[in-house]
């Protein structure tokens, strides 16, 4: 099948896309590690700014105050979402939240962290705008491609909006770990609309049941362990906060049984890979595409338990935090697209044709 210069570019564009959004995570990875979360008060300015003031002398005296009454009439707003939602729980804890009214005290490099953060996200949106004009070109032989192009786009609007709501509630722990998983699902749609376009018109891959099954449990295993990691790092901003951002040593050890079951969970993650590993060793010949992306999978499994032991025995490096969470998404994303090339069926091939 020849693949015409649109879709090619298609392609090229998506995939530059998924990178921009790993460089993201990593992004976000360094404002988390660094403290520099509310480095910028408000949203999508910085300080009223499209570029960042790098002393406190330009900002106005009355500068905290302005913020702190903003970031409270905003989140009477997202309160009021909450209750017309059904989560009158969480409502409540947000309105009576007093964190939300501690001022954040200017931090040129806290800051200048945070506003890179935002460029990157700024990227990631055009790429993905990008991607989704150049969707169109599948628009005969897929109507997935195109939708979900689009869609991830919608699911961009609301990152950026909840990045903001995570700016205004002062990182409100479980509006963080919603803000992670959307990150996944907009990468996972990137990686499925990449991997659709190129398996279009192709002879379909027979593996077995198990090996699928196997696959699928990985990948809902990496998510539960994100989404534990992400509370682990909750859990220690509290302890942080409760000991003044002293004793950094003891930190860990004040997390409690989240940090155990953390642990505990990288084990299993690494038996069921090691048991996907050995099925597609079975399967599938050492130079093929399926035993590449395992590789890389442990690749980046090895490395994450690596930064973990640094984590635990090094007092949390901030190196060690950013680096973390970026091979655990790419792990995710590895095994994704492994998961996608193994459940290509001879149905979704015959229909894009």
């Amino acid at each position: 099948m020849i693949v015409s210069a649109q879709k090619i570019r298609f392609q090229k564009t998506n995939l530059i896309a998924i990178i921009v959004l790993f460089l993201v995570i990593l992004a976000g990875g360094v404002v988390r590690s660094s403290g520099s979360g509310m480095g910028c008060p408000d949203w999508p300015k910085c300080f009223g700014r499209y570029v960042p003031p790098t002393d406190v002398s330009q900002l106005p005296k009355d500068y905290k105050q302005k913020y702190v009454d903003k970031r409270v009439v905003k989140n009477q707003r997202f309160a009021k979402l909450l209750d017309a939602l059904g989560y009158h729980d969480l409502a409540t804890r947000l309105r009576h939240d007093k964190s939300i009214l501690v001022p954040e005290d200017f931090n040129a490099a806290n800051t200048w962290t945070e506003y890179a953060n935002r460029l990157a996200g700024v990227l990631s949106g055009f790429a993905l705008v990008f991607t989704a004009v150049f969707s169109f070109s599948y628009r005969k032989e897929s109507f997935l491609i195109p939708f979900l192009s689009v869609l991830n786009l919608i699911f961009v609007i609301i990152q950026a909006w909840l990045g903001s709501i995570v700016v205004s509630t002062n990182l409100v722990s479980w509006i963080v770990t919603v803000h992670m998983l959307l990150a996944l699902v907009i990468i996972g749609i990137s990686i499925y609309t990449y991997h659709l376009s190129k398996v279009i018109g192709k002879p379909s891959l027979l593996t077995s049941g198990i090996t699928r099954l196997i696959a699928f449990i990985v990948i809902v295993i990496s998510v539960i362990q994100i989404v534990i990691g992400t509370e682990v790092r909750e859990k220690i901003d509290a302890v942080s906060a409760r000991l003044g951002g002293q004793y950094r040593e003891d930190w860990v050890a004040e997390a409690g049984n989240i940090f155990h079951s953390h642990r505990t969970l990288a084990i299993v993650v690494l038996v069921v890979n090691v048991m996907l590993y050995a099925l597609i060793r079975k399967s599938f010949n050492r130079h093929s595409l399926q035993q590449q992306l395992m590789s890389f999978t442990f690749l980046m499994i090895m490395l994450q338990i690596g930064t973990g032991i640094a984590l635990s025995y090094l007092a949390l490096p901030p190196f060690a935090q950013a680096t973390h969470i970026l091979l655990a998404s790419m792990a995710f994303g590895a095994q994704f697209y492994l998961f996608l090339n193994l459940y290509r069926c001879a149905k979704r091939t015959e229909v894009s044709r």
